[in-house]
């Protein structure tokens, strides 16, 4: 049972109305401790920002301001409560693009002063990092996570809820960039991760080959600004046909998949753990998902996944997060906010 303090008295905290806006995407969700998810909506900003190549920032901001209460108002009737019903509110504080934290924790602070009742803010990855403990089956700790988004690749030994250790990360380019990149110096749209995987599926193995950076760098980290250069290179020396396109597809997204798989593994064997949590974006990756299953699978290790719905930025993890951090009374005592667009996963030293 989630328990927080507000004011002189005590109240049972049990739902929990989730706010992420951390990027381009407003998402919202209702979780309760006893019954688990009850309901969730996402709003995609992609349309919005596909004719610029990418995010524009002022624009998020404006398009979260558009949807964040409407959203609220659509998972509400959907799990049949009103905001009476809530216990608290989580709200993602960070990392992300300033302007689209400031509606989501001025959204959640505002309405939780309205009813009195606590809020908790968010680091966005932590979200991400718990977001396979709402699936079935989850893990259970301590295990290896592998965090791949759009902007960060990290690989962290899970020992609990706030226990985290970082054992490498990326020191350019995360591996959701390098897939955006690559996809964009093929000419395809915003956001290209995924559609240069679909491009890859046409794919001819072998006729292309691209650098797999730190490989063998004999530690846990990452590079991918290489790769993309690689990329780009091979695209200004061959003619772009489809098929052309489609093979660079394929070596580039072989190249990511191995340098994450190997590094993967490698940080299972250092820290003598036999469990892997795959979270973020790039947690969706078909090639990434069966090459992960097979090779871990092999050492008699368990690979674990959010849903497909939930890989991406949403509310649910959120929800869910704060949810975690409440067990640990970490509520916070005001409504006083303020919002970290660059925050360290390290500096959360809420755990026991």
């Amino acid at each position: 049972m989630l328990s927080s303090k507000i004011h002189s008295g005590m109240r049972i905290v049990k739902l929990i109305l989730g706010v992420e806006s951390s990027c381009d995407e407003t998402g919202i969700a209702l979780y309760h401790s006893e019954r688990g998810l009850l309901a969730h909506t996402l709003h995609s900003q992609i349309a919005l920002h596909n004719e610029y190549g990418g995010v524009v920032p002022e624009l998020a901001s404006r398009d979260h301001v558009r949807y964040a209460l409407p959203l609220i108002r659509s998972v509400l009737q959907k799990a049949d409560c009103s905001l009476k019903d809530v216990d608290a509110i989580a709200y993602t504080q960070g990392p992300g693009l300033s302007g689209a934290l400031l509606v989501g924790a001025s959204v959640a602070c505002a309405l939780a002063y309205t009813l009195d009742i606590p809020t908790i803010g968010v680091h966005h990855l932590e979200g991400h990092l718990l977001s396979p403990l709402l699936s079935r089956p989850a893990p259970e700790f301590p295990f290896v996570a592998l965090l791949v988004s759009g902007g960060h690749t990290q690989l962290m030994q899970v020992d609990g809820v706030g226990r985290y250790t970082l054992l490498g990360e990326s020191v350019d380019d995360a591996a959701g960039e390098a897939f955006d990149k690559s996809a964009k110096i093929l000419g395809l749209d915003y956001p290209g991760g995924a559609l240069l995987a679909k491009l890859a599926q046409n794919g001819t193995p072998g006729r292309f080959k691209l650098p797999r950076p730190m490989l063998h760098s004999g530690d846990l980290d990452f590079s991918f600004s290489g790769l993309k250069t690689a990329v780009l290179t091979l695209a200004q020396q061959h003619e772009l046909t489809d098929q052309t396109r489609a093979d660079i597809a394929h070596a580039a997204q072989e190249a990511i998949v191995d340098v994450l798989a190997t590094k993967a593994l490698s940080a299972l064997g250092q820290t003598g753990l036999d469990q892997l949590v795959v979270a973020g974006g790039v947690g969706a990756n078909r090639l990434l998902r069966s090459r992960l299953s097979e090779k871990i699978g092999k050492r008699g290790g368990k690979v674990f996944y959010p849903d497909l719905e939930f890989c991406t930025d949403n509310g649910a993890m959120i929800a869910f997060a704060g949810a975690m951090r409440l067990q640990q009374q970490a509520a916070q005592p005001g409504y006083r906010f303020n919002v970290k667009p660059r925050w360290d996963l390290r500096e959360l030293n809420y755990a026991d």
